[in-house]
Protein backbone atom coordinates (compact mmCIF):
# COMPACT_ATOMS: atom_id res chain seq x y z
CA UNK A 1 0.00 0.00 0.00
CA UNK A 2 2.91 2.25 0.62
CA UNK A 3 4.52 2.26 -2.35
CA UNK A 4 1.08 2.19 -4.61
CA UNK A 5 0.39 5.67 -2.92
CA UNK A 6 3.61 7.34 -3.03
CA UNK A 7 3.89 5.94 -6.66
CA UNK A 8 0.88 7.94 -7.48
CA UNK A 9 2.57 10.97 -6.13
CA UNK A 10 0.41 11.41 -2.67
CA UNK A 11 2.02 12.85 0.16
CA UNK A 12 -1.77 14.64 1.55
CA UNK A 13 -3.26 11.56 3.58
CA UNK A 14 -7.37 11.85 4.37
CA UNK A 15 -7.92 9.62 7.39
CA UNK A 16 -11.55 9.25 8.71
CA UNK A 17 -11.35 7.89 12.46
CA UNK A 18 -14.46 6.33 14.49
CA UNK A 19 -14.51 6.29 18.06
CA UNK A 20 -17.81 4.65 19.51
CA UNK A 21 -18.74 5.14 23.45
CA UNK A 22 -21.76 3.48 25.43
CA UNK A 23 -24.33 6.57 24.54
CA UNK A 24 -22.01 8.29 21.43
CA UNK A 25 -20.00 8.14 18.37
CA UNK A 26 -17.14 10.47 18.15
CA UNK A 27 -16.12 11.38 14.64
CA UNK A 28 -12.95 12.87 13.30
CA UNK A 29 -11.27 13.51 9.69
CA UNK A 30 -7.96 14.14 9.64
CA UNK A 31 -5.52 15.69 6.64
CA UNK A 32 -2.07 14.22 7.84
CA UNK A 33 -1.59 15.59 11.31
CA UNK A 34 -4.24 18.17 10.79
CA UNK A 35 -7.57 17.77 12.39
CA UNK A 36 -10.29 19.05 9.97
CA UNK A 37 -13.64 17.86 11.07
CA UNK A 38 -14.30 16.42 14.60
CA UNK A 39 -17.67 15.40 15.80
CA UNK A 40 -19.29 13.81 18.73
CA UNK A 41 -22.63 12.08 17.33
CA UNK A 42 -24.49 11.29 20.43
CA UNK A 43 -27.18 8.89 21.55
CA UNK A 44 -29.95 9.00 22.90
CA UNK A 45 -31.42 6.41 25.42
CA UNK A 46 -34.63 5.72 23.43
CA UNK A 47 -32.21 5.22 20.21
CA UNK A 48 -30.20 2.58 22.16
CA UNK A 49 -32.82 0.72 23.71
CA UNK A 50 -34.73 -0.72 21.03
CA UNK A 51 -30.89 -2.65 20.05
CA UNK A 52 -30.76 -5.93 22.57
CA UNK A 53 -27.25 -6.08 22.40
CA UNK A 54 -24.13 -3.48 21.14
CA UNK A 55 -23.43 -5.40 18.21
CA UNK A 56 -27.17 -4.81 17.19
CA UNK A 57 -26.08 -1.40 17.24
CA UNK A 58 -23.59 -1.61 14.24
CA UNK A 59 -26.03 -0.44 11.12
CA UNK A 60 -27.85 2.35 13.28
CA UNK A 61 -24.39 3.87 14.06
CA UNK A 62 -22.95 3.51 10.32
CA UNK A 63 -25.88 4.87 9.07
CA UNK A 64 -25.87 7.95 11.63
CA UNK A 65 -21.94 8.38 10.31
CA UNK A 66 -23.03 8.15 6.37
CA UNK A 67 -25.40 11.14 7.01
CA UNK A 68 -23.10 13.49 8.35
CA UNK A 69 -20.09 13.81 6.09
CA UNK A 70 -21.53 16.10 2.98
CA UNK A 71 -23.10 18.74 5.21
CA UNK A 72 -19.76 19.25 6.77
CA UNK A 73 -17.54 19.92 4.16
CA UNK A 74 -15.82 16.47 3.48
CA UNK A 75 -16.72 13.90 1.53
CA UNK A 76 -16.65 9.53 2.84
CA UNK A 77 -15.58 8.33 -0.66
CA UNK A 78 -12.53 10.35 -0.74
CA UNK A 79 -11.22 9.42 2.30
CA UNK A 80 -7.67 7.26 1.83
CA UNK A 81 -7.88 5.20 5.12
CA UNK A 82 -10.93 4.20 8.21
CA UNK A 83 -9.66 3.72 11.27
CA UNK A 84 -11.61 2.37 14.68
CA UNK A 85 -11.02 2.17 17.97
CA UNK A 86 -9.97 -1.57 19.03
CA UNK A 87 -12.36 -3.48 21.03
CA UNK A 88 -11.84 -6.43 23.29
CA UNK A 89 -9.54 -8.51 20.90
CA UNK A 90 -7.42 -11.54 21.62
CA UNK A 91 -4.38 -10.52 23.30
CA UNK A 92 -1.68 -8.63 21.08
CA UNK A 93 1.28 -6.69 21.17
CA UNK A 94 0.96 -3.11 20.29
CA UNK A 95 0.62 -1.40 17.07
CA UNK A 96 -1.90 -0.14 14.10
CA UNK A 97 -3.18 -3.60 12.76
CA UNK A 98 -5.06 -4.06 9.53
CA UNK A 99 -8.86 -5.16 9.87
CA UNK A 100 -9.13 -8.46 8.28
CA UNK A 101 -12.04 -11.15 8.43
CA UNK A 102 -10.74 -12.85 11.53
CA UNK A 103 -10.75 -9.68 13.52
CA UNK A 104 -13.89 -9.06 12.32
CA UNK A 105 -15.36 -12.09 13.40
CA UNK A 106 -13.94 -12.08 17.34
CA UNK A 107 -15.48 -8.42 17.16
CA UNK A 108 -18.91 -9.73 16.33
CA UNK A 109 -18.81 -12.60 18.47
CA UNK A 110 -16.83 -10.60 21.28
CA UNK A 111 -14.23 -13.05 21.68
CA UNK A 112 -13.21 -11.19 25.35
CA UNK A 113 -16.83 -9.62 26.04
CA UNK A 114 -19.00 -7.09 24.77
CA UNK A 115 -18.43 -3.43 24.52
CA UNK A 116 -18.62 -0.52 22.57
CA UNK A 117 -15.73 -0.16 21.32
CA UNK A 118 -15.97 -3.84 19.37
CA UNK A 119 -17.74 -1.50 16.63
CA UNK A 120 -14.74 0.66 16.20
CA UNK A 121 -13.19 -1.65 14.25
CA UNK A 122 -16.61 -3.42 12.61
CA UNK A 123 -17.69 0.29 11.71
CA UNK A 124 -13.73 1.58 9.97
CA UNK A 125 -14.21 -2.27 7.95
CA UNK A 126 -18.26 -1.32 6.62
CA UNK A 127 -16.96 2.37 5.23
CA UNK A 128 -13.62 0.56 3.97
CA UNK A 129 -15.39 -2.09 2.16
CA UNK A 130 -17.96 0.52 1.08
CA UNK A 131 -15.66 3.21 -1.02
CA UNK A 132 -12.57 0.35 -1.37
CA UNK A 133 -10.15 1.54 1.28
CA UNK A 134 -8.31 -0.27 3.81
CA UNK A 135 -9.23 -0.31 7.96
CA UNK A 136 -7.40 0.17 10.85
CA UNK A 137 -7.47 -0.11 14.87
CA UNK A 138 -4.74 1.32 16.94
CA UNK A 139 -3.22 -0.08 20.19
CA UNK A 140 -6.69 -1.66 21.87
CA UNK A 141 -6.96 -2.12 25.20
CA UNK A 142 -5.89 -5.97 25.25
CA UNK A 143 -2.51 -4.93 23.73
CA UNK A 144 -0.44 -7.92 25.78
CA UNK A 145 3.69 -7.03 25.78
CA UNK A 146 3.96 -8.07 29.04
CA UNK A 147 7.44 -9.89 30.39
CA UNK A 148 6.41 -13.41 31.31
CA UNK A 149 7.49 -12.84 35.21
CA UNK A 150 4.76 -10.61 35.20
CA UNK A 151 2.07 -13.28 34.69
CA UNK A 152 2.08 -14.79 37.64
CA UNK A 153 -0.87 -13.66 39.90
CA UNK A 154 -0.26 -16.26 42.88
CA UNK A 155 -2.53 -18.83 41.86
CA UNK A 156 -2.51 -20.87 38.39
CA UNK A 157 -6.30 -20.17 37.86
CA UNK A 158 -5.95 -16.29 38.01
CA UNK A 159 -3.17 -15.14 35.64
CA UNK A 160 -2.61 -11.54 35.59
CA UNK A 161 -4.01 -9.78 32.07
CA UNK A 162 -3.14 -6.72 30.37
CA UNK A 163 -6.05 -4.47 29.54
CA UNK A 164 -5.94 -1.15 30.08
CA UNK A 165 -5.86 2.03 28.13
CA UNK A 166 -3.12 1.34 25.39
CA UNK A 167 -4.40 3.58 22.79
CA UNK A 168 -3.66 6.89 25.47
CA UNK A 169 -0.54 5.38 27.02
CA UNK A 170 1.69 4.45 23.29
CA UNK A 171 0.51 8.05 22.77
CA UNK A 172 1.73 9.73 25.37
CA UNK A 173 5.15 7.52 25.67
CA UNK A 174 5.47 9.07 21.82
CA UNK A 175 4.83 12.52 23.22
CA UNK A 176 7.03 11.90 26.40
CA UNK A 177 10.12 10.79 23.85
CA UNK A 178 9.47 13.97 21.33
CA UNK A 179 9.61 16.32 24.19
CA UNK A 180 13.35 14.92 25.35
CA UNK A 181 14.74 14.50 22.00
CA UNK A 182 14.24 10.27 22.30
CA UNK A 183 12.21 7.91 20.49
CA UNK A 184 9.77 6.19 22.56
CA UNK A 185 11.39 2.71 21.54
CA UNK A 186 14.47 3.92 23.29
CA UNK A 187 13.32 4.75 26.73
CA UNK A 188 12.04 3.62 29.92
CA UNK A 189 8.76 5.34 31.06
CA UNK A 190 6.22 5.13 33.65
CA UNK A 191 2.97 6.08 32.36
CA UNK A 192 -0.40 6.74 34.26
CA UNK A 193 -3.95 7.15 32.68
CA UNK A 194 -6.36 8.99 35.63
CA UNK A 195 -9.66 8.87 34.40
CA UNK A 196 -13.41 6.66 35.25
CA UNK A 197 -10.27 3.74 35.50
CA UNK A 198 -6.76 4.03 36.02
CA UNK A 199 -3.64 2.43 34.87
CA UNK A 200 -0.06 2.24 35.69
CA UNK A 201 2.47 0.91 33.08
CA UNK A 202 6.16 0.47 33.12
CA UNK A 203 6.88 1.24 29.06
CA UNK A 204 10.38 -0.52 28.37
CA UNK A 205 11.61 0.35 24.72
CA UNK A 206 8.73 0.58 23.24
CA UNK A 207 6.66 -2.22 25.23
CA UNK A 208 4.22 -2.21 28.23
CA UNK A 209 6.28 -5.07 30.45
CA UNK A 210 3.86 -4.56 33.55
CA UNK A 211 0.48 -2.61 33.88
CA UNK A 212 -2.66 -3.59 36.19
CA UNK A 213 -5.64 -4.82 34.24
CA UNK A 214 -7.05 -1.71 34.79
CA UNK A 215 -10.68 -3.02 33.50
CA UNK A 216 -11.90 -5.04 37.06
CA UNK A 217 -9.19 -5.94 39.23
CA UNK A 218 -6.21 -3.90 39.72
CA UNK A 219 -4.22 -1.49 40.77
CA UNK A 220 -5.24 1.58 42.86
CA UNK A 221 -8.88 2.56 43.00
CA UNK A 222 -10.34 5.05 41.08
CA UNK A 223 -13.69 7.23 40.61
CA UNK A 224 -15.62 4.00 40.27
CA UNK A 225 -13.40 0.93 40.41
CA UNK A 226 -12.02 -0.52 43.52
CA UNK A 227 -9.21 -1.69 42.56
CA UNK A 228 -6.95 -4.19 44.26
CA UNK A 229 -9.25 -5.78 47.41
CA UNK A 230 -8.40 -7.57 50.17
CA UNK A 231 -8.85 -11.52 48.79
CA UNK A 232 -9.62 -12.84 51.97
CA UNK A 233 -11.72 -10.40 53.24
CA UNK A 234 -13.31 -10.28 49.52
CA UNK A 235 -14.06 -14.06 49.29
CA UNK A 236 -16.02 -13.79 52.80
CA UNK A 237 -18.02 -11.11 51.63
CA UNK A 238 -18.78 -13.19 48.21
CA UNK A 239 -20.19 -16.21 50.64
CA UNK A 240 -21.79 -14.31 53.54
CA UNK A 241 -25.23 -14.52 51.22
CA UNK A 242 -25.90 -11.04 51.41
CA UNK A 243 -24.76 -10.20 47.74
CA UNK A 244 -25.75 -11.91 44.50
CA UNK A 245 -22.67 -12.34 41.82
CA UNK A 246 -24.03 -8.93 39.86
CA UNK A 247 -23.68 -6.88 43.66
CA UNK A 248 -20.22 -7.78 43.25
CA UNK A 249 -19.40 -6.90 39.97
CA UNK A 250 -21.18 -3.48 40.40
CA UNK A 251 -18.96 -3.22 43.93
CA UNK A 252 -15.51 -3.68 41.94
CA UNK A 253 -16.48 -1.87 38.58
CA UNK A 254 -19.39 1.12 38.72
CA UNK A 255 -19.95 1.56 42.79
CA UNK A 256 -16.61 0.94 43.28
CA UNK A 257 -13.80 3.33 44.57
CA UNK A 258 -14.50 7.32 45.16
CA UNK A 259 -18.28 6.83 44.39
CA UNK A 260 -18.36 3.93 47.28
CA UNK A 261 -16.58 6.35 49.48
CA UNK A 262 -18.77 9.49 48.72
CA UNK A 263 -21.78 9.08 46.31
CA UNK A 264 -20.35 10.20 43.40
CA UNK A 265 -17.65 9.85 40.62
CA UNK A 266 -17.54 13.24 39.61
CA UNK A 267 -14.48 14.94 40.40
CA UNK A 268 -16.15 18.29 39.87
CA UNK A 269 -18.22 17.15 43.21
CA UNK A 270 -15.35 16.35 44.56
CA UNK A 271 -13.11 19.04 44.54
CA UNK A 272 -16.34 21.35 45.33
CA UNK A 273 -16.58 19.54 48.64
CA UNK A 274 -13.12 19.68 49.38
CA UNK A 275 -13.06 23.58 49.02
CA UNK A 276 -15.71 23.92 51.12
CA UNK A 277 -13.89 21.88 53.99
CA UNK A 278 -14.91 18.63 53.66
CA UNK A 279 -12.02 16.55 55.53
CA UNK A 280 -13.51 13.27 54.59
CA UNK A 281 -13.37 14.09 50.83
CA UNK A 282 -9.83 15.44 51.35
CA UNK A 283 -9.27 12.37 52.64
CA UNK A 284 -10.36 9.80 50.23
CA UNK A 285 -9.31 11.68 47.45
CA UNK A 286 -5.63 11.70 48.61
CA UNK A 287 -5.63 8.32 49.36
CA UNK A 288 -6.30 7.64 45.38
CA UNK A 289 -3.63 9.55 45.13
CA UNK A 290 -1.50 7.71 47.75
CA UNK A 291 -2.24 4.58 46.14
CA UNK A 292 -1.34 5.84 42.46
CA UNK A 293 2.20 7.06 43.87
CA UNK A 294 2.67 3.23 45.42
CA UNK A 295 1.95 1.45 41.87
CA UNK A 296 4.33 3.93 40.06
CA UNK A 297 7.15 3.50 42.88
CA UNK A 298 6.19 -0.38 42.52
CA UNK A 299 6.67 -0.24 38.58
CA UNK A 300 10.13 1.70 38.63
CA UNK A 301 11.20 -1.85 40.51
CA UNK A 302 10.00 -3.49 36.89
CA UNK A 303 12.57 -1.25 35.13
CA UNK A 304 15.29 -1.81 37.71
CA UNK A 305 15.57 1.75 39.01
CA UNK A 306 16.15 2.99 34.89
CA UNK A 307 13.45 5.40 35.13
CA UNK A 308 13.74 8.53 32.40
CA UNK A 309 11.00 9.91 32.77
CA UNK A 310 6.90 9.13 34.72
CA UNK A 311 4.18 11.09 32.67
CA UNK A 312 0.60 11.73 33.76
CA UNK A 313 -2.32 12.00 31.58
CA UNK A 314 -5.79 11.79 31.32
CA UNK A 315 -8.88 13.55 32.66
CA UNK A 316 -8.11 13.41 36.27
CA UNK A 317 -4.41 14.65 34.93
CA UNK A 318 -6.25 18.58 35.05
CA UNK A 319 -6.42 18.93 38.38
CA UNK A 320 -3.10 20.55 39.43
CA UNK A 321 -3.55 19.80 43.14
CA UNK A 322 -3.77 15.97 42.24
CA UNK A 323 -1.18 16.13 40.40
CA UNK A 324 0.90 17.90 42.94
CA UNK A 325 0.33 14.74 45.40
CA UNK A 326 1.87 12.33 43.03
CA UNK A 327 4.61 14.50 42.01
CA UNK A 328 5.59 15.37 46.19
CA UNK A 329 5.90 10.99 46.31
CA UNK A 330 7.38 9.70 42.99
CA UNK A 331 9.26 12.71 41.55
CA UNK A 332 12.70 11.35 43.48
CA UNK A 333 12.22 8.40 40.65
CA UNK A 334 12.34 10.55 37.39
CA UNK A 335 11.25 13.94 36.29
CA UNK A 336 7.44 14.21 35.92
CA UNK A 337 5.52 15.18 33.18
CA UNK A 338 1.96 16.13 32.83
CA UNK A 339 -0.39 15.48 29.78
CA UNK A 340 -3.90 16.58 31.08
CA UNK A 341 -6.69 14.68 28.93
CA UNK A 342 -6.97 12.08 26.08
CA UNK A 343 -6.30 12.37 22.68
CA UNK A 344 -7.68 9.49 21.40
CA UNK A 345 -8.74 10.87 18.15
CA UNK A 346 -5.27 12.22 17.69
CA UNK A 347 -3.73 8.53 18.53
CA UNK A 348 -6.19 6.73 15.92
CA UNK A 349 -4.67 9.31 13.00
CA UNK A 350 -1.22 8.92 13.94
CA UNK A 351 -1.09 5.34 14.35
CA UNK A 352 -2.72 4.96 10.30
CA UNK A 353 -0.93 7.77 9.20
CA UNK A 354 2.47 6.36 10.80
CA UNK A 355 1.24 3.02 8.08
CA UNK A 356 0.70 5.24 4.96
CA UNK A 357 4.35 7.38 5.14
CA UNK A 358 5.76 3.79 5.07
CA UNK A 359 6.73 4.95 8.85
CA UNK A 360 5.66 1.31 10.13
CA UNK A 361 4.27 -1.42 8.60
CA UNK A 362 0.55 -2.47 9.40
CA UNK A 363 0.59 -5.86 11.50
CA UNK A 364 -1.74 -8.83 10.78
CA UNK A 365 -3.95 -9.79 13.53
CA UNK A 366 -4.50 -13.55 12.69
CA UNK A 367 -0.70 -14.25 12.79
CA UNK A 368 -0.28 -12.21 15.85
CA UNK A 369 -3.30 -13.03 17.90
CA UNK A 370 -2.23 -16.22 17.31
CA UNK A 371 1.14 -16.28 18.93
CA UNK A 372 -0.92 -16.39 22.60
CA UNK A 373 -3.34 -18.87 21.23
Amino acid sequence: MRNTLHLQGKWMFKIFVINPGSTSTKVAYFENVTEKYAETLHHSVDDLTRFPTVLSQLDFRLQTILTISDNNGFSLPEMDVFVGRGGLLKPIPGGTYLVDENMVQDLTIGVQGEHASNLGGLLANDLAKKYHKPAFIVDPVVVDELDDIARYSGHPLLPRKSIFHALNHKAVGRKVAEKLGNRYDQMNLIIVHLGGGISVAAHHYGKVIDVNNALDGEGPFTPERSGTLPAGDLCRLCFSGKYDKKTVGKMIKGNGGIVSYLGTNDMRVIQKRINEKDLQALLIYQAMAYQISKDICAMSAVLKGKVDAIALTGGIANDNDFVEWIKNRVDFLAPVYVFPGEKEMEALAMGALRILNGEETAKNYSTEAHKND
